[in-house]
């Protein structure tokens, strides 16, 4: 499959630029998907090492075929764990490329997409016992108002967790969209079960917590200088990515040592996101809502 199919790749040449990749240095794609990112990595690196993480199966398909890299199919929560034990300490920059890829959204039998009527799955790791369709029909009323405030931000959770209760058992995404249908608001239909969809694939994938795993791991494995870039695609994941580049902590609040200054292990290179051109987001509409922040590893001097 080729990587223009599996996924476009987002911004690609503005991480590329942002990771400023040393010949011999090592780095990782901590979501390969199709590759296009490892394969651009790859350009710029001679005697150096890439690994690439992907929990998907379907993303080994993808592999590259090549000495100077290594795919790892596994969440990239593991980051840390799995680099020590491939004999890596410390890398010089990682890259991820958060949410989900076109390919799965392109995937009809997965569930991601409002576009089919498939089965309410949304598994990025096919091994999870926990899918869509388990939460809908087995979670409590309050259980469903959570997630659909917190991870979808929809309005009127309460009412649409009830009648979700009601009409259970729900098997495909059409039959979802059939029941909750009347609370989205006119010509915002798309816009409300995007936002619905999104709620079930993070309680799904516990995408938030994940995140925050990577962030913290990808601080802890950082050479001093080495570099982070995250592409994110809503709001949830931004902050948090803003949040920790920033302060160190995910609540944003900045906290400081005795001598006044702030105690973080990373600094965010420019306050404001870097995002797509309008002639990426032309190209590729799955574009338009990525924010790409990038932050170095700060060298602690005693």
């Amino acid at each position: 499959m080729s990587e223009q199919k599996y996924h476009q790749p987002v911004l690609l040449a503005e991480a590329i630029d942002a990771l400023k990749i040393k010949p011999g240095g090592v780095y990782v794609d901590a979501t390969f998907g199709g590759g296009g990112h490892s394969r651009e990595i790859l350009k710029y690196i001679e005697e150096g090492f890439l690994i690439g993480i992907d929990q998907d199966p379907e993303a080994r398909s993808n592999s590259i075929d090549d000495p100077r890299f290594m795919l790892v199919n596994q969440n990239f929560r593991y980051l840390k764990n799995r680099l020590r034990s491939l004999g890596h300490q410390q890398v010089d920059g990682i890259l991820a490329d958060l949410g989900v890829s076109s390919h799965q959204f392109d995937s009809g039998d997965r569930g991601f997409s409002i576009r089919f009527d498939a089965p309410l799955d949304m598994r990025m790791d096919m091994n999870r016992k926990l899918t869509a369709e388990r939460v809908l029909n087995t979670y409590t009323e309050e259980e469903l108002v959570r997630i659909l405030r917190e991870y979808g931000e929809v309005e009127k959770p309460h009412k649409i967790a009830r009648t979700i209760i009601l009409d259970r058992p729900i098997r495909t995404s059409t039959e979802l969209m059939t029941i909750i249908g009347r609370f989205a608001q006119r010509g915002k239909e798309h816009k409300f079960y995007a936002q619905v969809f999104q709620s079930l694939r993070i309680e799904v994938n516990e995408e938030l917590d994940v995140l925050k795993e990577l962030l913290t791991s990808a601080a802890d494995v950082l050479k001093p200088g080495g570099t982070l870039v995250v592409i994110s695609y809503h709001s949830l994941e931004d902050r948090l990515v803003k949040n920790f580049m920033k302060t160190g902590n995910f609540e944003g609040k900045p906290e400081k040592d005795f001598f006044g200054n702030l105690i973080r292990p990373l600094k965010m290179l420019q306050n404001k996101p870097v995002i797509p051109g309008e002639r990426e987001i032309s190209e590729n509409t799955r574009a338009r809502s990525a924010k790409m922040r990038v932050a170095e590893k700060i060298e602690v001097k005693y």
